[in-house]
């Protein structure tokens, strides 16, 4: 991120503010999506974020921080979203038809389709501290920072949240038990 351009935006400059949330909103946006599984969550948990920034842009002591505080932000933004909606709603995504559909593009689809089921049974801080980990690939002592909590914290919800996606995983493997006929 361009320090002058946070500067800039500390100081009230709307432009260099606007030039920022462009540079970073989608990534934000990305980064929402996957810790709340929903497209308009997610939507609202980045716009929050966005706002939240612009408001305590000026308390910024470091500029060079500005992508750990806005990351900071933007999951107490979710966790705000989450704690909101309690229901939980289908996102589905049209696929395209034109592409073959061979053995190898069905597994996927079914791998990626239990990978979100066994995601969704995650807590929020699970999820947080999983995407930030591994999608944003920042190092624990980083998702700590981000995440406001201790590093031994962020270590246990690491494992903790590995632990119960491979259980969810294995739960949905095994064959499901059928009563015996009488």
């Amino acid at each position: 991120m361009d320090d002058d351009l946070v500067v800039r935006a500390q100081h009230g400059d709307e432009e260099a503010f606007a030039s920022l949330a462009v540079a970073i909103g989608n990534r934000l946006h990305a980064v929402a999506h996957r810790i709340l599984r929903d497209l308009d969550l997610a939507e609202d948990a980045t716009q929050q974020a966005l706002l939240t920034i612009w408001r305590d842009l000026p308390q910024l002591r470091d500029p060079a921080r500005f992508d750990a505080r806005s990351y900071r932000l933007l999951v107490r933004a979710c966790y705000a979203e989450g704690r909101r909606t309690r229901t939980w709603a289908p996102n589905l995504h049209v696929l395209p038809a034109d592409g073959s559909t061979g053995t190898e593009g069905l597994s996927s689809v079914v791998d990626r389709d239990q990978l979100e089921r066994g995601f969704r049974r995650l807590s929020i801080d699970h999820r947080a501290v999983v995407v930030l980990h591994h999608f944003l690939d920042l190092p624990l002592d980083q998702v700590a920072d981000v995440l406001g909590v201790p590093v031994g914290t962020a270590r246990s919800r690491l494992h903790y949240a590995m632990r119960g996606l491979r259980s969810a995983l294995e739960a949905d493997a095994r064959p499901a038990v059928r009563e015996a006929a009488k």
